[in-house]
């Protein structure tokens, strides 16, 4: 009995609770995890995408900037995480949305992240199609992403403590194969290393136009906006796991270590592995997949299908390990995280605890029904979106735990009670949106630097002057 209470416990692994001392970790093995989420093939294409649009030297101006503002967003949500003990989801419910509205930062940051789990294992099943030749076919996908769905479930089962130890040896295995790769592409490619590290703007000038990216400034701001999105996921992913360190300094350099990862070391392999290999990628298209010269070309960049394509096609059998290393540990994070939202959610609404597991495994099953359709292409287009409210959730609870919490204290409130609805948090999120994304996006191109001012400074103006009534 006491074996089946103790694993029941890793199972559910404090999803509605704060995490015990005698379980902190220190930032090392968190940042296994916080490197680990965002060193996937999604974030490889993103790399490849901003550098196309921007050049290689714009595309790391942008990423500079987006890494230290995400470090510091994911610090501040981290350090909360570390001082509550609590997921993102739970601590938002003091902190910025009462106890019902932080449905609203479960549901989205939910929905956000299922998507991604979707998306990557869309990913591995056309890496699979691709490496052994197979046909498009609905058993193919019942066996290919049911294989998937049990892996990610029965790795994810068991805990923050399994999740670490999968994301440290894939993350190792991982670089270790990404940088073989990055040698062979550009040493079989022709290129020097500073010819690949130089290279401009690779998209034709009416795309260029199209998305705003015919002047520097307007590629730094497409730059800045596509990496942004990630990084307000990566922040309430750094709570996540931020409950977890021992101090906040562990949390702080995992988020550090995990947007260099993101926002510099993808974007950078990214877009030179694309570019260095381009000839390679499209040589192999037009005489393996007999396309027109032209049709492989636009094939080449047309997805993030290509970029599991062209570490198949450069490494073979390494290439394809590099693939499933690269997923498996971003899905195992990725199912993690979504599960504990959906555990927040569940309770916020209805008060029901059927246990993490469950919603382990519910997570998948909406994974797969993401699947049908054209629906991840819906939930591609909104990326961006989900990224400025994820930026807005994290600014609010920063907001509310520095500013307003220490003002409440110093007028004698030392344990005001939650509301069930914080509008204030509520209104802040719907004004900072709407501002950045509708309002003054046409003046600030960057929408999160409308978005999260906002959001710091509405906030507190609002709750302190709403507190009590």
């Amino acid at each position: 009995m006491a074996e089946a209470s103790n694993i029941g416990n890793r199972m559910d692994d404090h999803a509605l609770e704060a995490v015990p001392d005698d379980q902190r970790q220190n930032w090392l093995k968190i940042t296994w995890s916080t490197a680990g989420i965002v060193t996937t093939l999604i974030q490889l294409f993103i790399g490849a995408l901003v550098t196309f649009v921007a050049g290689i030297k714009i595309g790391i101006l942008a990423g500079i900037l987006v890494t230290i503002c995400g470090a510091l967003i994911g610090w501040g949500a981290g350090h909360i995480a570390f001082r509550t003990g609590l997921s993102s989801s739970v601590m938002s419910r003091a902190h910025g949305f009462g106890t019902r509205g932080s449905a609203v930062l479960a549901l989205v940051y939910g929905f956000m992240i299922i998507g991604f789990l979707a998306v990557e294992n869309a990913l591995l099943y056309k890496g699979f199609l691709f490496y052994f030749g197979l046909p498009d076919t609905i058993g193919a996908r019942f066996v290919i992403y049911g294989i998937l769905t049990i892996a990610w479930i029965l790795l994810t089962a068991f805990g923050f403590k399994m999740v670490t130890k999968v994301s440290s040896i894939a993350l190792v295995g991982f670089l270790l194969v990404l940088l073989y790769m990055v040698i062979d592409v550009i040493a079989t490619s022709g290129q020097s290393w500073s010819s690949v590290f130089q290279f401009g703007a690779q998209m034709p000038p009416e795309a260029l136009k199209a998305m705003g990216a015919d002047t520097d400034a307007g590629k730094f701001a497409f730059a800045v906006n596509v990496l942004i999105g990630s990084a307000g996921a990566l922040a309430l992913v750094d709570a996540d796991l931020g409950r977890y360190a021992r101090t906040s300094r562990d949390i702080g350099l995992a988020a550090l270590f995990g947007n260099i990862a993101m926002d510099l070391v993808m974007l950078i392999v990214g877009g030179v592995v694309m570019y260095a290999g381009m000839g390679q990628i499209v040589e192999y298209h037009v005489t393996v997949g007999g396309l027109t010269q032209q049709a492989a070309q636009a094939m080449a960049l047309q997805s993030p299908d290509s970029i599991a394509a062209a570490f198949i096609i450069f490494g073979g059998i390494i290439g394809t390990i590099l693939m499933i290393l690269a997923q498996s540990k971003a899905q195992v994070l990725n199912t993690y995280s979504s599960s504990l939202s959906l555990t927040a959610l569940c309770d916020a609404l209805f008060n029901w605890r059927p246990g993490r597991i469950v919603f382990v495994i519910v997570a998948n099953l909406i994974a797969c029904i993401m699947l049908v359709g054209s629906i991840l292409d819906w939930f591609n287009s909104f990326l961006t979106v989900l990224g400025i409210l994820t930026t807005c959730f994290a600014g609010i609870m920063i907001s509310d735990y520095f500013i307003v919490k220490p003002i409440q204290r110093s007028r004698g409130q030392h344990n005001p009670p939650v509301p069930d609805i914080n509008w204030s948090g509520i209104v802040t999120l719907v004004v900072a949106f709407v501002l950045a994304h509708y309002v003054l996006n046409q003046y600030i191109h960057i929408e999160f630097f409308t978005s999260l001012p906002i959001s710091i400074i509405l906030y507190p103006i609002l709750r302190l002057a709403t507190a009590g009534k």
